[in-house]
């Protein structure tokens, strides 16, 4: 007897991004042709949910590399016991992630595909919404198109945490600036990336901002203060974003060459915890053709887990 084919199907979710992927077990082996319908939909989507998955460690590893290699859970940030692959989001530690990013973007290359399972969700709050930087970068005028297209930017994990957490709204607790100090900055990054990339897949212009940006090279900081909230103020227009409500199985994939996030953190002291595994990226280009450039840590052993 023949097996039955998997019928895929895709929800849009959106005006400017995300789709709900039904008829697909993550936990089973799939073909190959459902894997590129998978795909197809997160590059058409940029970000994509599956509901009511069955995952544990090992299923979600080998979920994660029908997608490519993977990288280390994260450059300084300890994964837990056993998985090496996994960086654990879990507001219990200090981990936070109420800023609008894309992922890893201190490094020279950032992934290309984050995969996020929820392991623990509180009873209400904790929301992800996640915009779309192809269509920010869109959404420009030409003129201003042309002027992103010409600058550069410094990323670093060494940026101001009290500031950029939750837009600066209220303090940040003891426990989580004691992570964020000893933890995400043991070892320091600094990358210069192009503020328009060319996507490697799909050709299209993506904006690469987000809370990582120290500076736009090149200007005063008067200039690049300005600069930077002109340009990630189209990223983050409500039109141009998705907010998923997460529920206990929810699986999120995320093109990280295309798209910015923002977990928000409205559930006080509940507990959320999130298992994220990455796939490994390539150096970004600029539409001039130039490559991104690493001017501080070394990114190897992250990225080629």
């Amino acid at each position: 007897m023949s097996p039955v084919a998997i019928q895929v199907r895709i929800t849009r979710l959106a005006g400017e991004i995300g789709a709900e992927v039904g008829g697909v077990d993550a936990a089973e082996t799939l073909p190959d042709d459902v894997v590129a319908q998978v795909r197809q939909a997160l590059l058409d989507h940029k970000v994509i949910f599956l509901r009511d998955q069955r995952l544990d460690y090992a299923a979600q590893v080998a979920f994660a590399r029908r997608f490519g290699e993977l990288t280390l859970g994260h450059p300084t940030i300890e994964s837990p016991p056993g998985q090496p692959l996994i960086e654990e989001i879990d507001s219990a530690h200090g981990v936070r992630a109420n800023q609008w990013h894309t992922d890893v973007t201190f490094v020279d290359r950032p992934p290309a595909v984050s995969i996020l399972r929820a392991v623990t969700l509180p009873p209400y709050g904790g929301d992800t919404c996640w915009a779309n930087t192809a269509t920010a970068y869109q959404s420009l005028s030409p003129e201003l198109r042309t002027l992103a297209e010409s600058l550069r930017a410094l990323h670093t994990n060494e940026y101001d945490y009290a500031e950029q957490s939750g837009g600066g709204v209220g303090g940040r607790s003891a426990r989580d600036e004691q992570h964020h100090r000893e933890v995400f900055l043991s070892t320091i990054f600094q990358t210069e990336h192009p503020v328009v990339r060319v996507h490697p897949e799909t050709g299209e212009r993506t904006l690469v901002l987000g809370q990582f940006v120290k500076r736009i090279l090149g200007v005063s900081p008067s200039d690049s203060r300005y600069l930077f909230e002109l340009f990630q103020r189209h990223v983050t227009r409500l039109e141009n974003t998705v907010r998923w409500r997460w529920a206990p199985g929810d699986l999120a994939i995320w093109d990280n060459r295309a798209t910015q996030h923002y977990a928000i953190d409205d559930y006080g002291d509940l507990p959320r915890r999130m298992h994220r595994i990455t796939v490994a990226g390539d150096i970004p280009v600029g539409v001039d053709g130039r490559r991104s450039t690493a001017l501080r840590g070394e990114s190897a052993s992250y990225v080629t887990a």
